[in-house]
Order: structure tokens, then C-alpha cells, then sequence
């Protein structure tokens, strides 16, 4: 015997779904009870972008299992409004925001490392090796494929909605809040080790001529050993972290 539950999507997950289901409560039809996850990922919705579900008016994880009849409400995450009382779906903010980005966010991850954000890449990581590292390592995982966000292993991820890089970046630190941690040129864009001050003398033969003359302060990136100053490239990064933090 055919089941149905009527279920609603909220705000920004009706980005993910038909067009038909955008906007208000559809039907959505079962013969076998699954989980509610199982019919949000079905819908086309990552459960990583989903912070509450009501199951006629009350809180309920991924686990609850689907009824007959059953109204559902589902959440992204919220920004504002203080929910902490409610069953939440996600798992307990991170102290610190650290990322790991899939193979197509290279520009994303450069800006990212350029704000002092913690965040592994690499161009050949294959989606596996991702969902495994989010896991481990309690990183965020930033990815523009959905079905690697439906991996179960992965319990903090996000959709990048945006192309362009400067507008993901924008749309990164909106999402988690970010604005009051940035750190700006404290990491290497190159391997994302921390950068540690150094003495001119020390590296001397190692700068472009002229260099030396001209600037006093300098940083070595102690994992790729690449050398940093306040020169040309520094000034237009500065200009645009300004730009940036003037639109948040």
C-alpha cells in the first residue's frame, strides 16, 4: 500500500530541488518507510545543508523514520534565530573553521588560504579521499557536486552556489560567519602552512634584486620554504580583502 508525506523546503535548499517542489509543500509518495535523510537526498537536497526538520511541528534527526501522513518541514541553516534548543540535524559547530575543497575550487581555496583559513587541496584529490578527510579531520567540506555531499560520512559540507571565485569566497564567509576570524597573509596561498617571520639577512640571496633595498619586513613559509613581503602582489590582495570586507 502507496504512503505519502506532504513536505516542505525553506529558503535557500529550494535551490536543489525540481522546480515543481519549489515553494510550498509537495507530496511525496513511499511504499517502504525510510528515513527521513534518505527522502531529502532523494529530493536533491544535501543533508549537510539542512540545520532542522519539523515532523508535524516537532524536531526530528535524520534517523526518524518516515509515516503515513506525516507533515515535514525542513530548514537550512540558521543565521539569525537562535535554535540551539531545538533537536539540530548538523553536529556541533567547530571551534575553528577549517576546509577541505574539492579538485574544481583552486581560486576558492587560494582567497581562503589568503584570509588565514586552514584549508587542504589538491588538484588530483579523488571524492573518497575527501569524504574520508571531512571525516577524520573535522574539516568542512566546500564542493560544487552534491552527491559527494551525500556521502554518509561526511557530516560538515557545503554547496557552493557561485562560479566566479571572488563571489564564492563572499558566499563562504556569509555561510559560516567568518568575518571575525580572518587573519589575513598569515598562511602560505601555496601549501597552507603558517608563515613564520624571518630576518632579512637570512634570506637575502634568495630575493629578486632590488627587493632587499626596498623592504624590511619579511615571512618564510616553513613548508614550501617560498618567501613573502609587502610588494606589488600584497598591495592588490590588501585592496581587494578591503573591498571585501566593506560589501559583508
Amino acid at each position: 500500500m502507496r504512503k505519502q508525506v506532504d513536505v516542505r523546503f525553506y529558503a535557500e535548499l529550494n535551490d536543489f530541488l525540481a522546480p515543481w517542489r519549489r515553494g510550498g509543500a509537495t507530496p511525496y509518495a513511499f511504499e517502504v518507510s525510510g528515513s527521513i535523510k534518505d527522502m531529502i537526498e532523494t529530493l536533491g537536497v544535501p543533508h549537510t545543508e539542512v540545520d532542522l526538520i519539523l515532523v508535524n511541528s516537532e524536531p526530528e534527526d535524520f534517523t526518524y523514520r518516515l509515516r503515513n501522513g506525516d507533515r515535514i518541514s525542513v530548514y537550512p541553516v540558521f543565521e539569525s534565530i537562535d535554535i540551539s534548543a531545538l533537536v539540530r540535524c548538523r553536529p556541533q559547530p567547530l571551534r575553528e573553521s577549517r576546509f577541505v575543497a574539492d579538485t574544481h575550487l583552486g581560486r576558492l581555496v587560494r582567497y581562503l588560504r589568503m584570509l588565514g583559513f586552514d584549508t587542504k587541496y589538491r588538484d588530483d584529490t579523488q571524492d573518497e579521499e575527501l569524504a574520508t578527510i571531512s571525516s577524520k579531520e573535522r574539516r568542512i567540506l566546500l564542493t560544487r557536486d552534491r552527491g559527494l555531499l551525500k556521502r554518509n560520512v561526511v557530516t560538515r559540507g557545503y554547496c557552493v552556489r557561485a562560479t566566479n571565485s571572488r563571489e564564492q569566497l563572499e558566499e563562504v564567509l556569509q555561510r559560516f560567519d567568518l568575518s571575525g576570524a580572518i587573519a589575513p597573509f598569515s598562511r602560505c596561498v601555496h601549501c597552507n602552512s603558517l608563515l613564520r617571520p624571518t630576518q632579512k639577512d637570512l634570506i637575502s640571496d634568495r630575493l629578486p634584486p632590488k627587493t632587499e633595498q626596498y623592504y624590511e619586513e619579511f615571512h618564510v613559509c616553513p613548508g614550501c620554504e617560498r618567501i613573502y613581503w609587502k610588494g606589488s602582489q600584497y598591495r592588490r590582495m590588501q585592496r581587494f580583502m578591503e573591498e571585501l570586507l566593506e560589501r559583508e
